[in-house]
This record gives C-alpha cells, structure tokens and sequence, in this order.
C-alpha cells in the first residue's frame, strides 16, 4: 500500500526533496494511522484560478487520500508584496480590499477538489501582523544578502542593474516563516517556487521546531498553446470560473501531444487507465478526438456537473461538427454605423482593434456564418451574429 501511495504522490512531479521523509509519514499513516500535514500557499493576486493552479490542488487530493491535512494557506500579507519569483520589475502593491475579495473567491473554487474535511484553511497575516518589528528584524537575521542574490531572478536584475525592493527580499522569508508557524511537514508548489519551498526547510531548522519538511514541486502547465506556461495574461489559460461550454471546447482545442500532459497532471485517471489509452490510441482502436473529448467531460463535470459537461458536448458538436451557431450567446447593442473592428472589441470578441484586424486578415472573422475580408467594413442598421474562430460570438444590433 505504501508503494502504491508513492507512485500516485510522486505522479506527475518534477523533484522530490527528502523524500525518505515522505515515506515515513505515509508508513505512520498505513500502520498507525497518524496524520501529517501538507502545505500549499496562494497568493490571492487575481479573483480566478485557472487549471494550472489546480495541478497542486491535484496533488493535494492526492495527499488527502493517504493521510494528509491540507493547510491551504492564502497569503493575505504576502500578496501585499507580490512574489518576485520569475518578475523582472518590483510588482505593483495590492489594495487590502481586493486581496480580501481574490481570497474569498479561492475559498469558493478550490473546494470543488479538495475534502473541506481533511481542509485547513488558513490566511498568513494573522501570524506574521503580529511579529512585529523586533520579529520581523529577528527573521531577516536569517538569511543573508549574498545567499538571496544567487537566486537566479535576483541575480539576474542586480547584474543588469533593474531595483530590487528590500520587501521582495522578504518575500522567501515570509513564505519560509509560514512553514515555521504551521510546523508543516511537507510543503507543495511549481518548480519556479525551489528557491521559497527550500526557504521553509532552511527556517524550520533556524527555529529548531523539530522537524524539516520535505518538498514536492510541481511542473508548470503549460497553456492552450502547448509552448507558453498557462497565464491569463498570455491569453492561453482554462479558468476554473470558465462556463461549461468555453471550458469544454478550450480543452478540446490542444494538440493531441499536450492532452497526454494534461491526462497525468489534471485527471483523476489512474496511471494504469492512462496507459491503457495511449495504447488504444497508438495501435488505433481508439480515436484521439474521443479520448480528448472524455479528458473535457471529466474536468468540466469536475467544475460545474455531470449535466452541465454532457450539455457542453452536445452542444460542441452541434455548433462545430454542422457548423451551426450556439443556441445562446451575449447580446450587444450600438448605434450604426460602426467600424468592424471596434464592433467586436465592443463585443469582448477580440482584446483591441488592432487584433481585430489581424484577425480578420486570417480569416478568423465571420458576418453571418460569412467570412469577413475587409478590414475597414462598417456596420449598418440591423441585427448580426458576429463570429471570431471557432468558439467565440456574440448577437449585435446596430440601431439608426
């Protein structure tokens, strides 16, 4: 059983450190039932999650099936700062209320995995207010300024001469205090968070609470474009907010290749049933469209219902399969006449004009199931279904 636990835990991970540590919690857990605990922070910096987030609360579930609590940790102080992990530049400072707001919003989503019963969560300044001066002086004696500029970030805006704040040299400390304070003893994020995680071992050591946590990092996922790693601001994300039938036809979009990614990473699947369908799929007794089409109905069943994700099929192949127009779409009004390009930034179809145009010049534009040519085209009175690729459109109705 310790072995089967393993190899579900150590699914899909990029590093393990001590992981002989991480054995024995599981051994406790199997012969005497004695739980342990599993940390994962979350800075509450935007209101969604999207699925590259939930590649850690996967691993989370994972934990809570072998005899892990979950400390689900949001970082209401931390998100003050911003993480400097992978940032070029110091990260503008949030406003109070809208951390507030990001991390009521966390508290509604991650719940559609993880057990609440086998769930802390837990919101770091209520530990780190009250350390006060002399505390937070204390901690940055810890830790040294040479040590904090190897880090590969750091080292690289020093060099090209780019400010780092000293608050951002706080950061790994904070998240490293966390751990401290919890008496965490296994701590999960990203492989860009090593030097953070690694932080946590260092400080539970300088505060001799009596034990190291061991760490797990996880890859990052990549996004829609199988190049980039997933990211909101790059456009190429899944949001677990997402309604049923965008989130459906996005996970229908990847490439065959990233599916395989997103089967060991996002699905509950068991390695073994993931085998068996990249078998089926490499002698060809099973088709590659079918095999994404059920990845899509696990995650979107996942996020809203069983119902909801069958809807969302249907609804798929009634709209690409007979190049039919959705039964539902957002309703636009404006006054005529109204330039193209400005109609579908107006209809959140495209991001700005000048990705309309690109767009239209691709040929991703339609008029009326028509596709679109001229970029300068205006729109009269009436009422149009505007179309831009395959998933996105929108009612207009263009008044005198």
């Amino acid at each position: 059983m310790i072995q089967t636990a393993l190899r579900e835990i150590r699914r899909g991970t990029a590093e393990i450190i001590d992981e002989a540590r991480l054995e024995t919690l599981l051994k406790n857990w199997f012969e005497k039932k004695e739980t342990y605990t599993v940390k994962a922070g979350f800075d509450p910096t935007a209101p969604d999650l999207h699925l590259g987030h939930t590649v850690l609360l996967q691993k989370l579930a994972a934990f809570q099936k072998f005899g892990g609590h979950i400390q689900f940790l949001i970082g209401d102080f931390t998100a003050q700062i911003g993480d400097p992990t992978g940032k070029s530049e110091t990260r503008k400072k949030l406003l109070p209320a809208q951390i507030q707001e990001n991390a009521q919003s966390y508290k509604t989503q991650v719940f559609k995995i993880l057990d609440p019963e086998k769930t802390t969560v837990v919101f770091n300044a209520d530990w780190i207010n009250p350390l006060g001066a002399a505390g937070m002086l204390e901690l940055t004696t810890t830790y040294n300024v040479a040590r904090m500029l190897e880090r590969d970030d750091f080292d690289k805006r020093h060099k090209a001469g780019i400010s780092i704040s000293i608050s951002e040299f706080l950061y790994p400390l904070l998240q490293g205090y966390d751990s401290v304070h919890l008496k965490s003893d296994v701590e999960i994020g990203g492989t860009d968070q090593k030097f953070n995680l690694l932080m946590g071992r260092h400080l539970q050591r300088v505060y001799e609470i009596g034990k190291e946590q061991s760490v797990l990092m996880m890859p990052i996922l990549e996004g829609l474009d199988g190049v980039q790693k997933m990211s909101k601001s790059l456009g190429n994300y899944i949001a677990v907010a997402d309604e049923p039938n965008e989130m459906f036809g996005k996970i229908l979009s990847i490439s065959d290749i990233l599916m395989w990614r997103y089967y060991e990473l996002l699905s509950t699947k068991s390695l073994d049933e993931i085998e068996a369908l990249k078998v089926g799929v490499e002698n060809g007794t099973l088709h590659p469209k079918k095999v994404k089409e059920a990845l899509a109905l696990e995650i979107t069943a996942r996020f809203h219902s069983e119902e909801a994700a069958l809807g969302a099929q249907t609804e798929f192949e009634r709209v690409h399969a007979q190049s039919e127009i959705p039964s539902e779409m957002d309703e636009f009004t404006t006054e005529a006449p109204i330039w193209i390009a400005k109609a579908l930034v107006d209809c959140a179809l495209s991001p700005s004009t000048s990705q309309a145009r690109r767009e239209i010049k691709q040929g991703s534009v339609k008029i009326d199931q028509n596709k679109l040519s001229d970029e300068q085209y205006q729109l009269e009175a009436g009422e149009y279904i505007l179309q831009v690729g395959k998933r996105k459109f929108a009612r207009l109705k263009v008044t005198q």
